[in-house]
């Protein structure tokens, strides 16, 4: 899989993958604060779907927030779920 890339401009920011210079995978984020980000969509190309691509993207999240000391919010119905599911990651709410 390729890479990871982040965009973050202090108020908005993503995660995602490019594919011969298209977006393939996003999850995007807003910052509320100087100490927590809301994770607010998800979105995997569905030639993408069953590779595990949705859950890289929070877990690139998750090492962000902990490299960062910050928060998240999962309002994306997606993260929640994933973050939920693993009780490793509760820290970061």
């Amino acid at each position: 899989m390729t890479e990871i890339l982040q965009q973050d401009d202090g108020k908005h920011g993503k995660f995602y993958i490019t594919e011969e210079d298209k977006d393939v995978a996003h999850m995007t984020y807003t910052w509320a604060g100087s100490d927590k980000f809301i994770i607010d969509h998800t979105d995997v190309n569905p030639i993408l779907k069953g590779q595990g691509v949705g859950l890289k993207l929070v877990e690139r999240a998750i090492a962000f927030a902990r490299d960062k000391r910050v928060k998240i919010i999962p309002l994306c119905p997606f993260a929640k779920a994933t973050i939920n599911k693993h009780a490793e990651w509760h820290d970061i709410l």
